[in-house]
């Protein structure tokens, strides 16, 4: 096989992987949550409860990955992540009660940590072994393409299938995402990196500088969450466009997928943290709209300026830390999505009890823009905070 041929099947591999983890095991939750409202009796608060327990989950495994050091035991974990990824989807089918879709949540939610990180550094290490530009905004495409996936599955089958069914259907989707995305990613290579790899020296941030950017990546855990877990109920509770919100969706994962690309090219001219500071303000444009705007397409509009952002966010956060740790990037990438992981189960909770309580989902929405707000602070703080390893992350390409 040609190592061209060979460099596009492992990106593919990567890309699937996602679809599977993000697209059926964590989003599908996202337009399957009205039908489970209605068919299956689920609570408004339960429905928020449902997705903090697969952030829990997320959480979870993000904090035990990060401590994985071989790249054999990786390997292994991110396979059967795939696995769990499927066998979670599963459970939600098989039974009516709400513990069980908990259980069956914070399950997916493990899986999901090992797709994300395990799957993304398992990724980077071939391209660099075979001397390849990490093409991260390649592989985080597989974010939005699993947000388009779900949203069309849902409405092509319309009303076709109860909510067991579709549950069903989603595993079956599983699957056959997950043979390529297994048998395309090559196991990892133990030798020793190539020399043009070794002389690569890390150059850790300073603790404030660091400090203050986990801070204001929680915030966008916040700004993230409510909106990728609630936006479509959001938008069918509104009379004027019921039974609409599943082609919002579709437009979100749409924007989500080559956002990443397009905010690397950004960052390169803005530099790294006046990229966040962008795409944090249009993110909080994206979140108001749906609810300040009146119609369908003011909800159109809010999810592409949201899917056009929040990726590209984790991309450019995950970039600067391959910047400071090349080495090791995994260091400071288990820390910075564990910050995103506790914004992601304490946000979810808070908008389900608030919906409960009369203000509907879309109260959540205003709570996300506000702590948007917070982390657009932080974030031009951070440009003030003088350290050694900065230049990169804020100055433009050099």
């Amino acid at each position: 096989m040609s190592e061209a041929r060979q460099r596009l099947k492992v990106l593919f591999a990567g890309v699937l992987g996602l679809l599977l983890f993000l697209g059926v095991a964590r989003f599908a939750y996202t337009p399957l949550l009205p039908l489970m409202r209605s068919q299956a009796g689920l609570g408004i608060e339960a429905g928020g409860w449902l997705a903090a327990a697969n952030y829990a989950g997320y959480l979870m495994g993000v904090v035990v990955v990060g401590r994985i050091a071989s790249l054999a035991v990786k390997d292994r974990l991110y396979r059967a992540a795939m696995v769990v990824a499927v066998l979670s989807t599963v459970m939600m089918g098989l039974s009516g009660n709400e513990w069980v879709w908990a259980l069956s949540r914070f399950i997916a939610g493990l899986s999901t940590a090992a797709g994300m990180v395990l799957g993304a550094g398992l990724v980077i290490n071939w391209l660099m072994r075979h001397r390849h530009r990490s093409e991260l905004g390649i592989h985080f495409s597989g974010i939005g393409l699993g947000i388009a996936l779900c949203s069309l599955v849902v409405i092509v089958i319309g009303d076709r299938f109860d909510w067991r069914e579709q549950w069903f259907l989603f595993s079956l989707i599983g699957t056959l995402l997950a043979i390529p995305a297994w048998r395309w990613l090559p196991r990892p290579d133990m030798a020793p990196l190539p020399a043009s790899a070794t002389h690569m020296h890390d150059s850790p941030p300073g603790d404030l500088f660091r400090r203050v950017l986990m801070a204001a990546y929680f915030c966008a855990g916040v700004g993230y969450v409510v909106t990728a877990t609630f936006i479509v109920a959001i938008v069918n509770a509104q009379p004027e466009m019921k039974g609409q919100g599943t082609w919002v969706f579709l437009v979100l994962g749409v924007a989500a997928a080559p956002a990443c690309i397009l905010w690397d090219l950004i960052a390169r001219r803005t530099g790294q943290v006046n990229a966040l500071i962008l795409a944090s303000l249009t993110q909080i444009a994206g979140i108001l709209l749906p609810v300040l705007g009146d119609g369908l397409l003011p909800a159109m509009a809010g999810a592409a300026l949201f899917g056009g952002t929040f990726a590209g966010m984790v991309s450019l956060v995950m970039s600067m830390a391959g910047r400071y740790y090349p080495t090791r990037p995994a260091k400071m990438m288990s820390k910075m999505t564990a910050a995103y992981g506790i914004a992601q189960v304490l946000a979810p909770a808070l908008t389900g009890r608030l919906a409960a309580q009369g203000g509907g989902y879309a109260s959540g929405l205003y709570l996300a823009a506000a702590v948007m707000g917070v982390g657009v602070v932080l974030l031009i703080a951070l440009g003030l905070i003088p350290d050694r390893g900065r230049e990169t992350a804020v100055g433009g390409a050099g």
